[in-house]
This record gives structure tokens, sequence and C-alpha cells, in this order.
């Protein structure tokens, strides 16, 4: 009696480990990754430095760290988040990808599933050797760091990352030019949320991702380190609030994508 084997395709495990070949397969990921730990530890140590020149607005290692992440290391993790799909376009690869898992939405979140992990494990390393730097160039200068702040900061930082990798993914889906992408991802952090907070009133810009992240790093009542002001909600909701925006970029940048010809 002759059997016969059939073998079945890789389903979404085979999609996810296809996705991290991927990611680590490049080099942009290794440039984005590593230019985004220099940022922040550079950051780290000129704010430490200026701490024990002048206490004139003293602030702790988990306020230096959230600070460097919100001025400069989130743009790192922007660009790997936003290259991991319109690069694919790029060089005409969604072609490949799609004739191998031919499932659009398991694309997506194969990508998602890769991604994820990976940012929110990048901003707890970030996060731990940021304020390990900061607090070491201070010394007794500057606010005390409670073990409580600190570890609100580690997963703070760790969430939005991964939320903010998350929300790249859906709008570069949408868009499909690394450029047109990054443009918006800037506009929707930074410029959109300080316009409007001079015509709808200063709260406003904390309803929106790259703020309510940076509020999502720091404990419940305590003052923002780079606007100087409280957030109107506990720290849990800022990062509710970014997981909202990323899972919106998720739906529509789906929907194009299953509408779209690669």
């Amino acid at each position: 009696m002759t059997t016969t084997q059939v073998h079945a395709g890789g389903g979404f495990s085979g999609a996810v480990a296809s996705e991290w070949t991927k990611l680590w397969s490049v080099r942009a990921t290794w440039w984005c990754l590593s230019s985004g730990v220099v940022l922040i530890l550079g950051f780290s140590v000129i704010l430490g430095v200026t701490q024990r020149i002048s206490d004139d607005r003293p602030v702790g290692a988990h306020g230096v760290a959230a600070t460097g992440a919100f001025y400069l290391a989130q743009f790192a993790v922007v660009a790997l988040a936003t290259l991991f799909i319109t690069s694919e376009y790029a060089s005409g690869g969604i072609r490949s990808t799609l004739q191998w898992v031919p499932v659009r939405s398991r694309v997506l979140a194969a990508k998602s599933a890769v991604l994820a992990p990976v940012l929110f494990g990048y901003g707890v390393v970030l996060a731990l050797a940021a304020m390990a730097l900061a607090s070491v160039v201070m010394g007794p200068h500057g606010l005390p760091t409670s073990l409580g702040a600190g570890m609100t900061t580690v997963l703070g930082m760790g969430a939005y990352f991964a939320l903010l990798g998350l929300l790249c993914l859906g709008i570069g889906t949408a868009l499909r030019s690394a450029a047109g992408a990054m443009v918006t991802v800037f506009v929707l952090l930074l410029m959109l949320p300080l316009v409007l907070a001079g015509f709808a009133g200063p709260d406003v810009p904390n309803y929106f991702p790259g703020i309510a992240g940076l509020n999502g790093m720091i404990e419940t009542g305590a003052r923002n380190p780079v606007f100087d002001g409280v957030a109107p909600y506990a720290s849990w909701v800022g990062t509710a609030i970014c997981a909202g925006w990323a899972a919106a970029a998720l739906v529509i940048g789906g929907v194009v994508f299953k509408r779209r010809d690669a």
C-alpha cells in the first residue's frame, strides 16, 4: 500500500518566519536600530551634563529617557517600520511576497507580529540604557527616579515604540511610499497637534499618538518633561490612545492593501 504525503503551506507561522527573515536580512534594519541607540545615549549624556551645570529645570533619569525617545529615538523607529513595507513596493519585492502568501491580510498580520515585539523589546532596552547612563552622568543632580517612575518609563517606551511601529506599518501600506509615509507620520506626531493646540486648546495634543505615547511613559499626575504639563488622564490611557491610532492605521492600510494591485 502506498501513502502519499501532502505538504501544506506554511500558513501564518510560515508568513511570520518569512517576515522575520526579511526584517533582519537588510542593512536598513541595523542602521535604524543603531542610530536610535546612538541618538538616545548621546542625548542622555548631553542632558545629564546639563543637569550638572544648571538645575533650573531639574529632571530625573526617567525623564531624560522619555525626552530622548520623543525628540530623537522615535524617528529611528518610524524609519524602520515604514521601510519594512514601503521598501518592498520600491523594489518590486511585494509581488514575490504575495505569490508566497496570497492572503493579503495574513501578510499584514505577519508583519505586525514580527514588528511589534521587536520594537517593544527595543524600547525597553533603550529606556533601561538611557536611564542608567543618565543616572551615572547626572550623579546627585536632577530629580530622583523611583522604581515606579522607572518601570512606567521602561514599559511605556516599549509599548509606544511597538504601537508607533504598527501605526507606521499601516500608513506605509496605505501610501506605498517611504517619503509620503514618513512625512505623514511626522505631521501626525508633531506638527498637527501643535497647530491644533493654538485653535482647539492646549489639551488637544494629548490625544495624538506622539504626545499620548510620551504621556504613557510618565507616571500618572507627574509633569511631562517635554511640555511641562500634566496629562489629563492616567499613563495607561496614553498607551491606549496610541493603540487606537495604530489599530485605525492598520485597518485603513489593510483595506487599501486588499483593493489595490501590487
